[in-house]
């Protein structure tokens, strides 16, 4: 494999200004569940992980989804909570090790909506919760939320994005994809609400979504730029689509762009593939396209395979990114986030920058067993 030139780097290594974020490079560590935190309480190990890509040049670090304060918000015992007195104090630490090794860096605030039981068998307390009581089309996992525990919910999206604010966060992004509880609201296969939070189109079951971002900028104020991460495909249904066409992109990505988001997170699973078929532009680019706000793309970005084959046992290699840069330099889309190739090396920002690509390690799903 030859590794990129020095010279069309460039892009990548471009620093990038926003509100709140002042970014050196326009490298983002995408957020990557690692459950390593018992009782929901990210201790020293999860903060030294994070100083480890920050002290590598790492632009923006993006966390691992961190669950709101809500009794059915995750799955999963050993995931953090962004709520909670002990958990904080654990986040205040890793934003501190961040700042100290010169980096910046956001939780990403999720709910997981209904989900099916963890494979640990760790059970939530309560029923887990969503629009229809649905976790795909025609599945029954779970309670419809009631008008109360909707606002209830909100609210605590928007406590989370405050206490992050509060506690010297750069920035917070905002879990809307992959099938968990907001991109629940958004898809009709998981929505099948007749009130105000359902609807035949994307526009109606985008409500959830434009609520909570409301909330957040109320919470956080105008200058502390909200990122929200969405998808079309969801972890149900790798093929599902909200957006068929760009005007129903638009209808669903602009009134979130009203409501506040600063910066839409644009997950595909191969950052290459065309997000319509007249078109090259892939879902970042579209999304950019269509609101005029930043994007970031990702998706098996510095590796020869896509995430899900990975994490069935598959190993990706090191792979140039000679097309994402090119993409790049058109201004296609802002922003570049990195999972697995950051996961396995955290030096994966240095090696690239210094045209050692080649150098870097590559993914295996052993690497999911250990905090690097």
């Amino acid at each position: 494999m030859s590794d990129t030139s020095m010279a069309s780097l460039a892009p990548l290594f471009r620093p990038f200004a926003l509100k709140s974020l002042r970014l050196k490079n326009r490298i983002v560590m995408a957020p990557m569940t690692r459950s390593f935190s018992p009782g929901g309480v990210p201790g020293p190990d999860v903060a030294a992980y994070y100083r480890r890509r920050a002290e590598n040049e790492v632009g923006l670090i993006l966390s691992e989804g961190t669950v709101i304060d809500r009794p059915s918000s995750s799955n999963d015992g050993n995931v953090p909570h962004f709520y909670g007195e002990k958990a904080l104090a654990g986040w205040k630490d890793v934003i501190d090790g961040v700042h100290a090794a010169g980096g910046a860096m956001g939780p990403q605030i999720w709910h997981m909506g209904i989900m099916q039981p963890h494979q640990s068998g760790w059970m939530p307390p309560v029923p887990f919760e969503g629009p229809s009581g649905l976790v795909g089309p025609g599945a029954p996992a779970g309670v419809a939320m009631s008008e109360k525990a909707i606002a209830e919910a909100i609210a605590a999206y928007a406590k989370a994005a405050k206490d992050a604010k509060d506690l010297g966060f750069d920035t917070v992004e905002l879990h809307g994809a992959h099938g968990y509880l907001i991109d629940q609201f958004f898809w009709a296969g998981t929505n099948q609400r007749q009130d105000q939070w359902g609807g035949a189109t994307i526009a109606e079951r985008s409500r959830f979504a434009v609520a909570v971002i409301k909330a957040v900028r109320a919470a956080v104020g105008e200058e502390m730029a909200i990122i929200i991460r969405l998808s079309q495909w969801k972890q149900q249904d790798f093929a599902a689509r909200l957006a068929e066409t760009p005007a129903e992109m638009e209808a669903w990505l602009g009134p979130m762009a009203d409501a506040g988001v600063d910066i839409f997170h644009c997950s595909q699973r191969r950052f290459w593939e065309p997000e319509f078929s007249d078109s090259d532009l892939n879902f970042a680019g579209w999304a950019k396209k269509i609101t005029g706000k930043a994007t970031i793309s990702v998706g098996s970005v510095g590796l020869s395979g896509e995430f899900i084959s990975a994490f069935r046992g598959e190993k990706s290699e090191p792979a140039p990114i000679d097309a994402l840069l090119h993409r790049l330099e058109r201004d296609e889309f802002d922003l570049v986030a990195v999972g697995r190739a950051l996961l396995a090396d955290p030096a994966w920002a240095v090696k690239t920058r210094e045209g050692r690509m080649s150098e870097t390690s590559g993914f295996s799903r052993e690497a999911l067993g250990t905090l690097v």
